[in-house]
């Protein structure tokens, strides 16, 4: 199997059909490919296909398999969601911290405004798009930035950064020893035991954000009512009435779950529709052309105005669609035999849906390979079809975050800069290696701010 995986599973699709099965060293896998059989596999054996399969990273990266993405269907795996749809993702959650979202969104294009105020200026994106994010997260997380200027020599933000470079590489790297048992008796690799290293300085640094927010003066957090709690506070609230339950690891835990799940596919998502604007630059031109007319040259777009945006959702859609952040959406494994499409399944078998093929088949999407944000205009159901967050029970929580995220930063980019490619040459549309799948040539381009917007970003 050679990378990019979901590329070798397609191919291997085209010859062999839209299920089928293979054995990755003692682990039976099931692939599917195609929008029916993935409604036919979650339509009637959801339940059976709701757990997920029981790596190594799981074990040492995600406390024992106790976090929402790692844990098995049940009780535990149910109280998580709860959890996690009320206190983190409910909509009343995601509007307390639209402040978040703004002062950031205002952070990036200060930072690109210094660049370029004196006229077009070339600019790299990949690690301005990933601070942008991980900042919303950890902000919402814990009430702190760990990236940017402010905190460019604080050495809890440079341990942070290197930790977070390592708990990624991590999980995103495959351990031998998950697929063929032996090898993890030896460690094959040393990739458990750097794993475990990884994790006791991950859970010492989480342990200092929990223990700093139930040491602070609870005087001084009552001065400050009108603040919004952050997840920790909310968590920490939890655990006062059952500690027993809301113990350290879980509010640990669900930290991990935030940050894996929710910055890198945001910034990933917005780099790789950038570069598809850069390369389309009528679509760019008529996305600009609906922010001007919604929202005008007076203000900044924000989040109320994104539902008037239809366009801008297309470009999102239509990115979603080509470059998922997830193309082989994460795994999961099935807890009893079952039949999909007419075929047996045994009990264990893991299960791969390549989202990445669905999204450009051809027999599925009209011209499938072209950047066409116009396909989403007639407002269609996409279920099955458009999957970029997964479906069923395990499907990610964070879909609506995530879409105030790419949305808000994409608007307000395309809104107050003019976007050029660096020379002829389009954007490079490769794809790297990685947890979630970024371009294997970062993001650079040429931008500088438009005459009309002058006044409002220096207002920044």
């Amino acid at each position: 199997m050679k990378h990019p995986i979901h590329r070798a599973l397609e191919n291997l699709s085209k010859k062999y059909g839209p299920i089928f099965t293979l054995q990755f060293g003692s682990r039976p896998v099931l692939v599917l490919s195609s929008p029916s059989a993935v409604e036919d596999l979650f339509s009637k054996n959801d339940i059976i296909f709701a757990n997920k399969p029981q790596f190594s990273a799981g074990k040492h990266l995600s406390y024992n398999y106790t976090t929402l993405g790692t844990t098995p269907y049940g009780d535990h795996w149910r109280n998580l969601r709860r959890i996690s749809t009320l206190e983190i993702f409910s909509t009343t959650k995601l509007n307390a911290f639209l402040g978040i979202r703004q002062e950031e969104v205002r952070s990036l294009l200060k930072n690109l405004f210094r660049n370029s105020r004196n006229g077009f200026a070339k600019v790299e994106m990949k690690s301005r798009l990933s601070e942008f994010s991980f900042n919303i997260v950890m902000r919402m997380v814990s009430g702190k930035r760990y990236f940017g200027a402010e905190v460019e020599d604080s050495k809890e933000a440079r341990e942070f950064r290197l930790l977070i470079r390592d708990i990624f590489e991590l999980s995103g790297a495959s351990n031998p020893g998950d697929f063929v048992p032996f090898l993890r008796w030896i460690d094959f690799g040393k990739v458990e035991k750097r794993m475990l290293r990884i994790q006791k300085k991950m859970d010492a640094f989480l342990q200092g954000l929990i223990d700093e927010k139930r040491n602070e003066d609870k005087q001084a957090s009552e001065q400050n009512g009108g603040k919004t709690k952050s997840m920790i506070d909310s968590m920490l609230g939890l655990q006062d009435s059952d500690p027993v339950y809301y113990s350290d690891e879980i509010i640990k835990g669900s930290i991990l779950t935030m940050l894996g799940a929710g910055t890198d596919t945001s910034s990933v998502t917005i780099e790789w529709a950038m570069s598809l604007l850069l390369n389309h630059p009528k679509v760019l031109d008529k996305a600009r052309a609906e922010i001007d007319t919604i929202v005008g040259d007076n203000r900044l777009a924000d989040e109320p105005d994104l539902s008037k945006l239809s366009y801008l959702q297309n470009i999102i859609n239509e990115t979603l669609r080509l470059f998922p952040a997830a193309p082989l959406l994460v795994p999961h494994e099935s807890s009893d035999d079952s039949t999909i499409k007419g075929y047996d399944v045994a009990r264990g078998t893991m299960l791969l849906v390549n989202a990445w093929a669905i999204h450009r088949d051809p027999k599925v999407w009209e011209d499938p390979t072209s950047f066409w944000p116009e396909r989403f205009e007639g407002g269609e159901n996409q279920a099955y079809r458009l999957i970029p967050f997964g479906i069923g029970r395990r499907s990610c929580p964070g879909a609506g975050l995530a879409n105030r995220v790419v949305a808000l930063a994409l608007a307000a980019l395309i809104q107050c800069f003019d976007w050029v490619r660096i020379g002829d040459d389009l954007v490079d549309m490769s794809e790297g290696q990685g947890l979630t799948v970024p371009k294997s040539k970062p993001l650079e381009a040429v931008c500088r701010p438009r005459d009309m917007m002058v006044n409002v970003l220096l207002e920044l």
